[in-house]
């Protein structure tokens, strides 16, 4: 049985901007889009029961004096969902609540705030007006025309949260005209949540707005929805003066897959100053898999180390051109200079993905690393390049102290028909 130990790094780069503020709702568009029917999951599986709601009760929470008070009745009616829709005209009030507050004294067991700042009363309000769903949409687009700053940007993110298409051409205004960045930025995160592709022109635009959360977080939204229109901005992005803009916008032309001239710009950037961007250009040329980018990205092995080295040796391996092998092999052989384990190990798995015998007597070599991961990624790729001249050395990996090595070149020897033989 093959026991897949890729160590492939899909760098779906999350875009932490001011939305950090905002509990890291963008970005991670999975994340917030499963947020609420987790909960709704762990409570069906334990058999937890959401307490009754007093309507009356909670909607005076949340005019009371005391921040605490109003934030933990927003969070009990975040949890009623649908069922609390009476109360959308007193969250969306409280939208525009800065008042920071301490989620730990209501949301008892809960720890997934943790790494956060700033929890307000308008982030619970904007949550349970997420939670509430079709009901308050419109109220949230309302809500874009606030006059507080904090009341537009939690609107924004609750619109993203909701996933209503009702509420695109609205973002794509606050996108445009908004006069806090944190807004454009939030706009421009909820875009790409919605995913609609009427977003793309502004947020093509957007990639040159004067702040670089919004550009960063435009570029996100642009890779989230995924359409070719945006990959002539993107790539004038890759010369953005921001590092994490370039990051981010690396990331988008992976995720939207166009070749062409996007493979000249990708390839230019593997010598941009910043580690971070390498790594991310490296996975975006083998998540696009122009073989025009094999030669370039083998010879930046020779001069890369650590995850940029991992990540270009992934991207060697899905790219698939067997003229990388010899610089493969010299990583998996560890030739030149110091290589880690992630290396040697990531450049295994791209000599078996690629099937090139030539990278054979590497791997047989790799068979002896002192990592086991590295053993054991070797065994998978010689059973993946079928050369019965391995068999002799994955036969004494059978006796590898490492159980995952063993079942690996046990895999192997079955590949190759060799399992059982003398």
């Amino acid at each position: 049985m093959r026991v897949d130990v890729r160590l492939r790094k899909l760098f779906v780069f999350v875009a932490a901007l001011a939305l950090a503020a905002l509990l890291g709702a963008g970005g991670v568009t999975e994340a917030r889009q499963e947020r609420g029917g987790r909960e709704k999951r762990v409570r069906e599986r334990t058999g937890e029961q959401v307490a009754p709601v007093d309507v009356r009760e909670v909607l005076e929470a949340l005019r009371s004096p005391d921040a605490q008070q109003r934030a933990a009745a927003a969070y009990r009616l975040k949890r009623r969902g649908a069922a609390a829709r009476a109360a959308v005209p007193a969250l969306v009030e409280l939208l525009g609540d800065a008042t920071v507050v301490d989620p730990s004294l209501y949301r008892k067991g809960e720890k997934w705030w943790d790494d956060r700042k700033d929890i307000t009363v308008g982030i619970e309000a904007s949550h349970a007006l997420a939670e509430i769903g079709a009901a308050a949409v419109e109220p949230l687009i309302g809500a874009l025309r606030r006059p507080e700053a904090e009341a537009r940007k939690n609107a924004a993110w609750a619109l993203g949260a909701i996933d209503d298409k009702r509420a695109v051409e609205p973002l794509i205004g606050a996108l445009k005209t908004d006069a806090d960045a944190r807004v454009r930025s939030t706009a421009a995160w909820a875009l790409g949540a919605l995913g609609d592709a009427r977003a793309v022109e502004g947020l093509s635009a957007a990639l040159k707005d004067a702040d670089a959360e919004v550009r960063k977080q435009s570029a996100w939204a642009a890779g989230a929805i995924g359409d070719d229109r945006s990959a002539a901005s993107l790539t004038g992005a890759l010369k953005d003066e921001d590092a994490e803009v370039r990051e981010q916008s690396a990331w988008a032309l992976g995720a939207i897959g166009e070749g062409g001239a996007v493979v000249d710009s990708l390839i230019a950037a593997l010598g941009d100053t910043s580690r971070d961007v390498r790594e991310q250009v490296s996975w975006a040329l083998g998540a696009i898999g122009d073989k025009r980018a094999a030669a370039p990205l083998a010879a930046a092995l020779k001069s890369l180390d650590g995850d940029v080295l991992e990540q270009a040796a992934w991207a060697l391996g899905a790219i698939g051109d067997e003229d990388a092998t010899e610089a493969l092999s010299e990583v998996v052989s560890g030739t030149g200079m110091a290589r880690g384990a992630g290396a040697r190990s990531q450049a295994a798995w791209a000599l078996g993905a690629i099937g090139d015998r030539r990278g054979v007597a590497s791997l047989i070599g790799a068979l002896k690393d002192e990592s086991a991961s590295v053993r054991t990624q070797a065994a998978w790729a010689l059973g993946a390049v079928g050369d019965r001249r391995a068999a002799e050395a994955l036969k004494a990996a059978l006796n590898d102290e490492s159980k995952d090595v063993r079942e690996q070149a046990a895999w192997a020897l079955g590949v190759i028909g060799e399992l059982g033989k003398r």
